[in-house]
């Protein structure tokens, strides 16, 4: 039951109430709380006012809210290293988090300046881009698109949609192992495509990798740009 009357504001109570069940277990990592209207029913208060009770959790990172699914409690952020071998899989199974890799578009196309810079092969040479989107326990957290030279993967886009692993396809041809050259760390604001294929309000900050891999040789076989969810990963630059 709220207080009334005692000075301490009805949103206020109502903030200190859903935080003590969140810290007490009522509410794990994960769960959804109760609907704006099924507070409101329960604390007998208009939605305003639990929705600024639940702006304050959210501003405390005890909750995140999902435009048109409600808000959960948030769950532990994600370590995302990065550094001269960097594998997505690999990353999140070290953290004991189920990876997940949903091909969205593998097709070829020319090569912009910038990625053909990146690259180094002229503008407009045919390169293979897959756009794919990655996932930690059922979770998007990532949306990245690479960039792969056609001279020396022909025919990769039938490759990789049998293997759906970039390192495997490179495997496939001939390319035993490959490291990051260069990496570059940046955050804006997404596009509305972006903001949608992260599931995301467009409102919130992503961060952005632009890297390039080499083979053994230091030839460069892959330009990739990945976008991560900011209130899910933290990106970690390791040696």
């Amino acid at each position: 039951m709220l207080t009334r009357g005692k000075g301490v504001a009805l949103w206020r109570q109502i903030h200190e109430k859903l935080k003590s069940a969140i810290s007490t277990g009522r509410f794990g990592p994960g769960d959804r709380l109760p609907s704006e209207s099924s507070l409101s029913g329960e604390f007998g208060v208009n939605r305003h006012t639990i929705r600024r009770a639940l702006s304050v959790l959210e501003g405390d990172g005890l909750i995140r809210v999902e435009q048109g699914r409600g808000s959960f409690v948030r769950e532990p952020v994600i370590h995302y290293p990065v550094s001269r071998r960097t594998r997505f899989s690999e990353n999140l199974s070290r953290q004991r988090r189920a990876p997940g890799n949903i091909l969205l578009q593998a097709v070829d196309t020319e090569a912009d300046a910038q990625v053909a810079e990146a690259l180094g092969i002229e503008p407009g040479e045919v390169v293979t881009r897959i756009t794919s989107a990655g996932e930690a326990d059922g979770r998007r957290i990532s949306y990245s698109t690479a960039f792969f030279p056609r001279a020396l993967f022909p025919g990769m886009v039938r490759i990789y949609r049998e293997l759906q692993s970039v390192t495997r396809t490179l495997e496939h041809f001939g390319v035993a192992d490959y490291s990051r050259k260069r990496t570059k760390i940046i955050a804006r604001m997404p596009t509305t495509e972006e903001a949608r294929e992260l599931r995301q309000p467009k409102s919130r900050p992503v961060l952005v990798t632009e890297g390039v891999n080499v083979d053994e040789s230091g030839v460069p076989v892959e330009f990739g740009v990945c976008l991560f969810a900011s209130d899910w990963v933290q990106i970690l630059v390791e040696p």
